[in-house]
């Protein structure tokens, strides 16, 4: 019995007297008695047997007995209800529980105004809000996978997509290759390309027409004609403006004087003949 499995303090009390007050406590336990008290001079020790081990409650003399009684025996409850087993194993196991049952129970060595169901909701800590948190946690959990799973999928898209352009482009560059090899071997080996090509039209250029020069008058060889040719050229230059190209003036022949008195010495025959 000297040996503490499980002990809580709430009185600045040194671990050497702690040590000695339980170093003593088998001592005073009479044989075959049903009290559940003993008494030193400085402390009184409330016990109560259970299994093969004891449940100690150490207060001072002055303290009130009953109350000290109640809250030994819903100590011994907490641990039957936090414990499956009475035995060293289940104690050391419960340990951290079993000490937040002890606080709950007992404040600044004063008994609490609890009870063994009150002590579990604490000691349990479910309220609604938590659970309304609790919840919220487990929405937000999920939407956060889904997304994680779109972006997935998104990627693995792209991802595709890259890769079969990229496929698009070396086999579009291999068409290429293998175009330009058969150019350069000449009519030996052309092979024949699958692919279409496009070939840009050839452009037309056309020489502009030159201006139609004006058409020369007839020259005709009567001396009598001379002044009406140039009043047409005037008249053709006025009628076209500005735009109009004006022939360079050719040289007026001069006319023979010789021909001219043959014609006038026939027709003054005739003259004299028909009269």
């Amino acid at each position: 019995m000297s040996t503490a499995l499980l002990s809580r303090q709430f009185r600045p009390i040194p671990r050497a007297r702690i040590d000695s007050l339980l170093a003593s406590f088998p001592k005073l336990i009479p044989a075959n008695s049903q009290h559940t008290t003993v008494e030193t001079n400085d402390v009184r020790f409330v016990y109560q047997p259970f299994e093969e081990l004891y449940v100690l409650l150490i207060t001072n003399k002055g303290s009130n007995i009953l109350q000290d009684i109640n809250t030994l025996q819903l100590l011994v409850r907490l641990i039957s209800s936090l414990t499956p087993a009475m035995t060293e194993p289940a104690i050391l196991h419960h340990a951290f529980d079993l000490l937040c049952a002890f606080d709950e129970v007992v404040s600044l060595g004063y008994k609490e105004n609890v009870t063994l169901s009150t002590v579990r909701s604490v000691l349990e800590g479910e309220s609604h809000e938590e659970k309304i948190q609790e919840i919220i946690a487990r929405n937000k959990e999920a939407e956060a996978k889904e997304e994680l799973k779109r972006r997935a999928k998104q990627l693995e898209m792209q991802r595709r997509e890259q890769q079969r352009l990229a496929q698009a482009g070396r086999a579009g560059m291999g068409i290429g290759a293998s175009g330009g090899f058969g150019g350069g071997m000449g009519g030996g080996y052309n092979p024949v390309s699958t692919t279409p090509r496009f070939e840009a039209p050839t452009p037309e250029y056309r020489t502009p027409s030159p201006a139609a020069a004006p058409s020369k008058p007839a020259f005709k060889g009567s001396g009598m004609k001379l002044g009406s040719k140039k009043g047409r050229n005037t008249d053709l230059l006025s009628a076209l403006g500005s735009e109009a190209y004006e022939p360079e003036p050719e040289p007026i022949p001069e006319p023979e004087p010789e021909p001219a008195v043959a014609v006038s010495a026939d027709v003054l025959e005739r003259v004299d003949q028909d009269a």
